[in-house]
Protein backbone atom coordinates (compact mmCIF):
# COMPACT_ATOMS: atom_id res chain seq x y z
CA UNK A 1 0.00 0.00 0.00
CA UNK A 2 1.38 3.60 -1.11
CA UNK A 3 1.87 5.89 1.86
CA UNK A 4 0.58 9.04 2.16
CA UNK A 5 4.02 10.85 2.28
CA UNK A 6 4.83 8.77 -1.16
CA UNK A 7 1.78 9.75 -2.79
CA UNK A 8 2.69 13.57 -1.54
CA UNK A 9 6.06 13.52 -2.64
CA UNK A 10 4.96 11.82 -6.42
CA UNK A 11 2.50 15.14 -6.67
CA UNK A 12 5.39 17.35 -5.85
CA UNK A 13 7.89 15.82 -8.13
CA UNK A 14 5.13 15.92 -10.78
CA UNK A 15 4.04 19.67 -10.19
CA UNK A 16 8.08 20.52 -10.51
CA UNK A 17 8.67 18.80 -13.21
CA UNK A 18 5.15 20.40 -15.00
CA UNK A 19 6.46 23.54 -13.95
CA UNK A 20 10.01 23.01 -15.33
CA UNK A 21 8.89 22.04 -19.10
CA UNK A 22 6.70 24.94 -19.17
CA UNK A 23 9.41 27.54 -17.96
CA UNK A 24 11.63 25.66 -20.65
CA UNK A 25 9.08 26.14 -23.40
CA UNK A 26 8.38 29.55 -22.86
CA UNK A 27 12.06 30.26 -22.75
CA UNK A 28 12.25 28.60 -26.17
CA UNK A 29 9.48 30.50 -27.86
CA UNK A 30 11.14 33.55 -26.15
CA UNK A 31 14.80 32.80 -26.69
CA UNK A 32 16.72 35.39 -28.67
CA UNK A 33 17.73 33.42 -31.22
CA UNK A 34 13.42 32.69 -32.69
CA UNK A 35 13.17 36.82 -33.31
CA UNK A 36 13.80 38.46 -36.13
CA UNK A 37 14.85 41.31 -34.65
CA UNK A 38 17.33 39.57 -33.17
CA UNK A 39 18.65 37.84 -35.98
CA UNK A 40 19.62 41.16 -37.27
CA UNK A 41 20.77 42.07 -33.87
CA UNK A 42 23.27 39.50 -34.26
CA UNK A 43 24.17 41.05 -38.04
CA UNK A 44 24.66 44.09 -36.80
CA UNK A 45 26.93 42.85 -33.92
CA UNK A 46 28.91 40.60 -36.18
CA UNK A 47 29.21 43.57 -38.90
CA UNK A 48 30.43 46.00 -35.92
CA UNK A 49 33.89 43.49 -35.72
CA UNK A 50 34.63 43.97 -39.64
CA UNK A 51 36.60 47.00 -40.99
CA UNK A 52 33.84 48.06 -42.94
CA UNK A 53 30.56 47.68 -40.29
CA UNK A 54 28.26 50.08 -42.66
CA UNK A 55 28.63 48.40 -45.69
CA UNK A 56 28.62 45.14 -44.18
CA UNK A 57 25.28 45.78 -42.38
CA UNK A 58 23.42 47.24 -45.60
CA UNK A 59 24.80 43.72 -47.65
CA UNK A 60 24.04 41.60 -45.18
CA UNK A 61 21.14 42.96 -43.22
CA UNK A 62 18.34 41.51 -45.71
CA UNK A 63 19.53 38.06 -45.21
CA UNK A 64 19.27 38.05 -40.62
CA UNK A 65 16.32 35.36 -41.39
CA UNK A 66 18.42 33.31 -43.91
CA UNK A 67 21.67 33.75 -41.52
CA UNK A 68 19.45 33.30 -38.12
CA UNK A 69 22.66 33.17 -35.78
CA UNK A 70 24.58 30.64 -37.65
CA UNK A 71 28.73 31.78 -38.01
CA UNK A 72 28.63 29.37 -40.84
CA UNK A 73 25.53 30.66 -42.41
CA UNK A 74 26.73 34.01 -41.96
CA UNK A 75 30.29 33.22 -43.73
CA UNK A 76 28.55 31.56 -46.54
CA UNK A 77 26.06 34.08 -47.10
CA UNK A 78 28.91 36.50 -47.07
CA UNK A 79 30.63 34.79 -49.98
CA UNK A 80 28.01 34.68 -52.13
CA UNK A 81 27.45 38.46 -51.80
CA UNK A 82 30.88 39.31 -52.48
CA UNK A 83 30.94 36.41 -55.19
CA UNK A 84 28.16 38.19 -56.66
CA UNK A 85 29.60 41.72 -56.47
CA UNK A 86 32.94 39.74 -57.80
CA UNK A 87 31.56 38.85 -61.07
CA UNK A 88 29.60 42.27 -61.74
CA UNK A 89 33.09 43.62 -61.50
CA UNK A 90 34.36 41.39 -64.00
CA UNK A 91 31.68 42.89 -66.65
CA UNK A 92 32.44 46.05 -65.58
CA UNK A 93 36.34 46.16 -66.27
CA UNK A 94 36.18 44.00 -69.41
CA UNK A 95 33.69 46.40 -71.00
CA UNK A 96 35.91 49.70 -69.31
CA UNK A 97 38.85 47.76 -71.08
CA UNK A 98 37.05 48.17 -74.60
CA UNK A 99 36.20 51.89 -74.27
CA UNK A 100 37.69 53.99 -76.99
CA UNK A 101 40.42 56.69 -76.19
CA UNK A 102 42.06 54.69 -73.46
CA UNK A 103 45.48 56.36 -72.61
CA UNK A 104 48.37 53.48 -72.38
CA UNK A 105 48.29 53.35 -68.58
CA UNK A 106 44.99 52.92 -68.52
CA UNK A 107 44.42 49.96 -71.29
CA UNK A 108 47.35 47.98 -69.21
CA UNK A 109 46.09 48.85 -65.93
CA UNK A 110 42.22 48.29 -66.96
CA UNK A 111 43.86 44.34 -68.91
CA UNK A 112 45.31 43.40 -65.42
CA UNK A 113 42.71 44.28 -64.06
CA UNK A 114 40.32 42.02 -66.24
CA UNK A 115 42.81 39.33 -65.67
CA UNK A 116 42.60 39.38 -61.58
CA UNK A 117 39.07 39.89 -61.39
CA UNK A 118 38.58 37.30 -63.27
CA UNK A 119 40.77 35.11 -60.98
CA UNK A 120 39.11 36.52 -57.90
CA UNK A 121 35.55 35.52 -59.26
CA UNK A 122 37.06 31.76 -59.75
CA UNK A 123 38.68 31.68 -56.39
CA UNK A 124 35.38 32.88 -54.63
CA UNK A 125 32.95 30.43 -56.09
CA UNK A 126 35.58 27.80 -55.48
CA UNK A 127 35.13 29.05 -51.34
CA UNK A 128 31.35 28.55 -51.82
CA UNK A 129 31.53 25.38 -53.58
CA UNK A 130 33.91 24.36 -50.23
CA UNK A 131 31.35 26.08 -48.01
CA UNK A 132 28.51 24.35 -49.66
CA UNK A 133 30.07 20.61 -48.97
CA UNK A 134 31.77 21.61 -45.87
CA UNK A 135 32.87 18.46 -43.26
CA UNK A 136 31.81 19.86 -40.05
CA UNK A 137 33.13 18.20 -37.23
CA UNK A 138 35.35 16.23 -38.39
CA UNK A 139 38.96 15.99 -39.29
CA UNK A 140 38.87 17.19 -42.40
CA UNK A 141 37.15 20.85 -41.22
CA UNK A 142 40.46 22.07 -40.14
CA UNK A 143 42.11 21.94 -43.68
CA UNK A 144 39.10 22.41 -45.73
CA UNK A 145 38.18 25.85 -43.89
CA UNK A 146 42.42 26.55 -44.09
CA UNK A 147 41.39 26.09 -48.23
CA UNK A 148 38.54 28.70 -47.85
CA UNK A 149 40.61 31.60 -46.25
CA UNK A 150 43.53 31.06 -48.90
CA UNK A 151 41.57 31.76 -51.96
CA UNK A 152 39.49 34.45 -50.11
CA UNK A 153 42.50 35.98 -49.03
CA UNK A 154 44.04 35.32 -52.83
CA UNK A 155 41.11 37.12 -53.90
CA UNK A 156 41.39 40.22 -51.85
CA UNK A 157 44.96 40.50 -53.10
CA UNK A 158 43.21 40.62 -56.66
CA UNK A 159 41.62 43.60 -55.56
CA UNK A 160 44.58 45.51 -54.48
CA UNK A 161 46.43 44.48 -57.71
CA UNK A 162 43.94 45.47 -59.30
CA UNK A 163 43.88 49.40 -57.89
CA UNK A 164 47.78 49.42 -57.16
CA UNK A 165 47.71 49.12 -61.49
CA UNK A 166 46.38 52.44 -61.76
CA UNK A 167 48.72 54.13 -59.32
CA UNK A 168 51.06 55.96 -62.34
CA UNK A 169 47.20 56.70 -64.24
CA UNK A 170 46.48 60.29 -64.32
CA UNK A 171 42.97 61.19 -62.77
CA UNK A 172 39.91 60.57 -64.49
CA UNK A 173 36.76 58.86 -65.38
CA UNK A 174 37.82 55.85 -65.74
CA UNK A 175 40.37 55.42 -62.79
CA UNK A 176 37.70 56.88 -60.73
CA UNK A 177 35.07 53.74 -61.85
CA UNK A 178 37.21 51.37 -62.30
CA UNK A 179 38.96 52.21 -58.42
CA UNK A 180 35.01 52.22 -57.12
CA UNK A 181 34.01 48.98 -58.20
CA UNK A 182 37.75 47.11 -56.88
CA UNK A 183 37.47 49.04 -53.76
CA UNK A 184 33.53 48.04 -53.31
CA UNK A 185 34.16 44.47 -53.97
CA UNK A 186 37.52 44.58 -51.91
CA UNK A 187 35.60 45.46 -48.82
CA UNK A 188 33.43 43.07 -49.13
CA UNK A 189 36.24 40.10 -49.95
CA UNK A 190 37.78 41.54 -46.25
CA UNK A 191 34.12 41.25 -44.57
CA UNK A 192 33.81 37.54 -45.49
CA UNK A 193 36.98 36.49 -45.05
CA UNK A 194 36.57 38.33 -41.51
CA UNK A 195 33.06 36.13 -40.86
CA UNK A 196 35.13 32.54 -42.37
CA UNK A 197 38.04 33.36 -39.66
CA UNK A 198 35.13 33.57 -36.96
CA UNK A 199 33.60 30.20 -38.23
CA UNK A 200 36.98 29.14 -38.32
CA UNK A 201 37.30 29.38 -34.86
CA UNK A 202 34.05 29.39 -33.45
CA UNK A 203 33.15 25.78 -31.63
CA UNK A 204 30.17 25.85 -33.36
CA UNK A 205 30.28 24.18 -36.73
CA UNK A 206 25.96 24.24 -38.26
Amino acid sequence: MVSHATMLKSLLIFLYLTAYLSTCQATSFASPGTSKNNYTEFIRVSCNSTLYPQLCYKSMSKFAEKVQASPKLLANTSISVTLKEAKSTFMTMKNMSKYKGLSVGERAALRDCVEVTDDSVYELQRSMDQMDHMDDGTTHFNFEISNVQTWVSAALTDYTTCMDGFYNVNEGYVKAKARKYAMNVSQLTSISLAFINRYANSGYKP
